[in-house]
């Protein structure tokens, strides 16, 4: 009796060392599939998941990734090659728009030399003033376009936040003071530097202060935090969340691109965030605020 127990328990330890066995085998191969699949998604090498098992259900699961993964390839490689169309497309548009708009440009300088009754001087300057707005809104969009189909990555050096922030201020001093609106400025005393394109970033301190032109209500104050944080605020009455939600998108404007093409803040956010920042947008009692961040890399 004795024996057959023996016999029995050695066999429930040989099974149980089987299953465990088998149990870890499955484990190993779905962690590889899982890490192949992982790293296939993030790099762009064109090789299938291979995996050491060779249980059938493992190996038909990493057949059916595979399937998924070359669909999922083919879809990218079609979206890459769309966006890049797109973007070529928007380019040549909007570079040869300005061929003819200088020419309009040259003809009503000419028209203008010429005496005009009272009527035709006035109808005169609103073509005038309508093309200059066409020709600026078109070089807006050029240089968007240019922006999103540059490779290179722009060169940086370190740059004082509050020395950018102050002079970009200065600039629209003018513009300022002709909206009625007085800045209130409080920057740290400390000396924020940080690893960036000194350029890119008085473009996006320009598209910024220009939005606060379109929609104070007649104020602006601007910040900068100990730990870096720039905030731009202004009391916009006329916006609401929903278009403060949509400010950073592409060709968005709340007054249907009369003024802009809405390309503005979607510029500002391409460079903020290719430049490794974070730029969001709050609203709250009336006042819209916009925040950003650049790390200390």
């Amino acid at each position: 009796m004795k024996i057959w127990l023996c016999a029995v328990a050695g066999i429930l330890i040989l099974v149980i060392i089987a299953l465990l066995a088998k149990i870890y085998l499955l484990q190993k191969a779905a962690q590889e599939i899982e890490e192949g699949f992982a790293d296939r998604l993030t790099t762009g090498t064109n090789t299938l998941i291979d995996i050491s098992s060779g249980d059938r259900s493992m190996r038909r699961l990493a057949s059916a990734v595979n399937t998924q993964l070359r669909r999922l390839r083919a879809e990218r490689r079609r979206f890459h090659q769309g966006d890049t169309e797109l973007k070529n497309a928007v380019t040549n548009i909007s570079h040869d728009l300005r061929t003819p708009l200088t020419a309009i440009c040259g003809y009503l300088d000419l028209l203008e030399q010429d005496d005009l009754s009272e009527d035709a001087f006035r109808y005169t300057a609103i073509i005038r003033n309508r093309t200059e707005l066409l020709k600026q809104l078109t070089e807006e969009l050029f240089r968007y376009s240019v922006l999103l189909t540059a490779n290179e990555e722009a060169v940086r050096e370190p740059v004082v936040l509050s020395e950018v922030l102050e002079e970009s201020i200065a600039a629209f001093y003018a513009s300022l003071k002709e909206r009625g609106i007085t800045p209130e400025i409080k920057l740290t005393g400390n000396k924020i530097t940080r690893n960036l394109n000194r350029p890119a970033l008085s473009r996006i301190f320009s598209n910024l202060i220009n939005n606060v032109l379109k929609y104070s209500d007649g104020d602006f104050f601007v910040s900068l935090s100990d730990y870096g944080e720039i905030t731009f605020a202004n009391t916009a009455s006329a916006l609401d969340d929903i278009q403060v939600g949509r400010l950073f998108d592409r060709f968005y404007t709340v007054e249907a691109a009369r003024k802009s093409t809405g390309l503005g803040l979607a510029i500002a956010r391409t460079f903020v965030e290719q430049m490794g920042g974070t730029i969001t947008a709050g609203y709250a009692g009336n006042i819209l605020s916009i925040h950003i961040y650049f790390p200390d890399i």
